[in-house]
């Protein structure tokens, strides 16, 4: 079952937080680079981030959760999150679609992704997004951008 998370949930909140903290590590360990913007976050960093999520739910637990925010007619994939024990399980996928579905009135989605994060790539590129560059963010550290138009 997917729908939105509500961060002034607490439980939900530190459940999210932890969920966070799992996938974004083994990204890490994909990646070799441990300053991931949501490894360094607080509790309360995440609370008033200001994006919209949508958790994958198995069974009561949250497993999965995709968040984004969106300015006019863009919207921006900010986290994609599974928690470990649930990879390639297709939760990725189905929130993705899902985020397609709720939000189709956008006329492009923008995600990024540690260029050396080949399943998130995978992903992306699998569901119509198109690479567009590779940014150095940190000294030797690059992340890929993607971005997938809906209207012309």
């Amino acid at each position: 079952m997917i729908q939105k998370i509500d961060l002034i949930d607490d439980t939900l909140l530190f459940t999210l937080f932890q969920l966070q903290k799992a996938s974004y590590l083994v990204e890490a360990d994909l990646i070799n680079f441990y300053g991931l913007p949501p490894l360094q976050e607080s509790l309360q960093d995440l609370q008033t981030c200001g994006e919209t999520f949508l958790g994958y739910f198995e069974n009561g637990e949250l497993t999965g959760a995709v968040s984004y925010t969106s300015k006019a007619q863009e919207l921006t994939i900010c986290r994609m999150i599974v928690h470990p024990n649930h990879f390639r399980k297709g939760i990725a996928q189905l929130l993705l679609k899902e985020l397609e579905r709720e939000e189709s009135g956008y006329s492009i989605f923008h995600v990024a992704t540690g260029r050396d994060n080949i399943p998130a790539k995978k992903l992306y590129l699998k569901n119509g997004f198109q690479w567009k560059e590779d940014r150095e963010v940190a000294p030797n550290f690059f992340i890929s951008m993607f971005e997938k138009w809906y209207k012309e």
